[in-house]
């Protein structure tokens, strides 16, 4: 093992323990009354994200005192700042803001690693399921859950004649309904949060088209599981997708696919 994969497997723990302690927080808040604001953008912001975000953010300054992070409830930083950055956290602290409110389990805590415009390191825990799906560039993806070991997970690399869709819980676009009508045969898993590409990842589905907006943070750990898995996450013209390149944080449409003999752009 090179001694930058020994460096990454040595954070993978303290990591997990800190996504653990983020899901922890967000329970605590999930399992009595909570109040919801509505951030400048118009998504719902609840305590529990901020709690989650605090909790990964002290965690993650201890750990690696060196590395900087960005997380969805972090001040705005800016490209000039950011893109001097050759490593640091990109962290969404509770995905799927609107799974929660609605109380039916489908959202996560989302930690990675960015180096040099990749993810290198993802974690996604879905606290409700006790479900945590792990990569690290190299060391292959996992899906732990509850307390049982750890598996590896890989991808479906062939696709049944019909094609099993991971599609959003909340957000179903126009551009997303004509997709799925071009496909010859298909079911959809409906689903919240990077638990989509999760489903992708662990070869319970073949592909999730996001054909809507989205931010660095809601993809960045899922990537890196959905790769180690044997899969990709491409824009919609095949081109593998990237972060920290660009003053916006918002991601270009996007697919996640396990079968790469297939041209998904047709579809479009």
């Amino acid at each position: 093992m090179t001694e930058k994969a020994q460096d990454m497997k040595d954070l993978l723990d303290p990591v997990i323990k800190i996504a653990y302690e983020a899901g922890s927080k967000i329970m605590e808040i999930y399992e009595r009354d909570f109040s919801v604001e509505e951030k400048s953008d118009n998504t719902p912001l609840t305590e529990a994200d901020m709690a989650a975000h605090y909790t990964i953010e002290q965690g993650l300054s201890r750990l690696t005192p060196d590395f900087p992070i960005l997380s969805e409830e972090s001040k705005p930083t800016s490209f000039e700042e950011r893109s001097s950055w050759s490593r640091y956290w990109l962290v969404d602290p509770l995905d799927g803001t609107r799974e929660f409110i609605k109380r039916n389990g489908e959202f996560t805590v989302n930690i990675a690693l960015i180096e040099n415009n990749e993810a290198v390191m993802g974690f996604v825990y879905a606290p409700v399921v006790g479900a945590l799906y792990y990569a690290a560039k190299g060391l292959g993806a996992y899906k732990r859950e509850g307390l049982e070991e750890p598996a590896e997970i890989e991808v479906r690399k062939k696709c049944p004649e019909k094609v099993v869709i991971a599609g959003s819980r909340s957000h179903a676009s126009e551009e997303f309904l004509e997709f799925i009508e071009k496909l010859p045969s298909y079911e959809i898993i409906s689903m919240g949060s990077a638990l989509k590409s999760c489903l992708v990842a662990e070869g319970v589905a073949d592909i999730y088209a996001r054909l809507g907006p989205t931010s660095e943070w809601d993809t960045a750990a899922a990537q890196c599981i959905v790769e180690e898995a044997g899969g990709q996450i491409t824009r919609t013209d095949m081109s593998r997708l990237e972060y920290n390149t660009k003053e916006s944080l918002l991601n270009p449409h996007f697919f996640v696919f396990g079968d790469d003999s297939i041209d998904w752009s047709q579809y479009l």
